[in-house]
């Protein structure tokens, strides 16, 4: 698995573009930041065609560069997990409001639940609700390539924060525990933030799960 960084907007908000290997042109893309214009740019330079956009969560910062990448390529599928599909269309739900944009995005084309998988591009990811960021917070996880991604659950020494509405600690904590610390220790996490971490790693140094 092919696994390329963004990091976008004021934010600095990782996006990942997924494919199979160097060779394929179909890619999946994993949140899309505040402005996703670099990545735009950079798909279109490379040839490289963007089947659908994973969305981890339904904050500003992970959703509003999509108006951009939907306007490049209209065939580009979304998916976002049901809890969250609302906080599309809200501006105040999705905090876009607070950092001075006021988002609304058309809805989502597939809602995911606990356990589905989401298909595109030839890659595989197994969906894994993590709330306690947002309520329909996600994780995307593949097994094959020992990797998971991991929004704004789980970061390297640190997660996400939940003093936003609808965010919860101790649900945060509990979903760490027992959606991501039953993953293989040499898991590789590519966060919403931040550098990438392992599994082994943040359960033996997160001080905020314990």
């Amino acid at each position: 698995m092919k696994i390329d960084r963004y990091v976008l907007g004021d934010f600095e908000t990782n996006c990942y573009v997924v494919r199979v290997d160097e060779s394929a042109r179909d890619c999946l893309v994993v949140d899309t930041g505040l402005d996703s214009s670099e990545l735009v740019e950079s798909l279109v330079e490379a040839e490289l065609i963007p089947a659908a956009v994973v969305l981890t969560h339904g904050h500003a910062d992970h959703i509003v560069g999509l108006e951009a990448l939907r306007g490049q390529f209209p065939g580009l599928k979304v998916y976002v997990h049901e809890l969250d599909a609302a906080l599309l269309a809200d501006p105040q739900a999705n905090l876009s409001a607070f950092a001075g944009v006021a988002y609304t995005a058309d809805p989502a084309d597939v809602l995911l639940a606990d356990g589905d998988r989401v298909e595109e591009a030839g890659i595989r990811l197994e969906v894994l609700h993590t709330p306690g960021h947002t309520p329909g917070g996600i994780c995307l996880y593949a097994p094959e390539a020992k990797a998971v991604f991991a929004g704004d659950t789980l970061f390297a020494d640190s997660v996400g924060r939940t003093d936003f509405p609808g965010g919860s600690m101790s649900q945060l904590v509990q979903s760490i525990k027992t959606k991501l610390f039953v993953l293989p220790d040499e898991t590789t996490v590519y966060p919403g933030h931040g550098m990438r971490t392992t599994i082994g790693r943040e359960k033996r140094s997160n001080p905020f799960v314990t």
